[in-house]
């Protein structure tokens, strides 16, 4: 599975940004957005975005 900061920039993102999404994630945990960082991922890794 991916995870909010690997959808939102990957590295783009400073490593704080990186701690906080992940701190979000687990303090908002929902299915729902589960499901929509899952349906962010195809495009994430289709384009490569943010990706070395």
């Amino acid at each position: 599975m991916t995870g909010l900061w690997q959808v939102s920039g990957r590295s783009n993102l400073e490593w704080n940004e990186s701690v906080h999404l992940d701190l979000a994630y687990i303090e908002n945990w929902s299915l729902t957005r589960d499901i929509a960082i899952l349906l962010r991922t195809i495009p994430a890794v289709i384009t490569a975005d943010g990706a070395y």
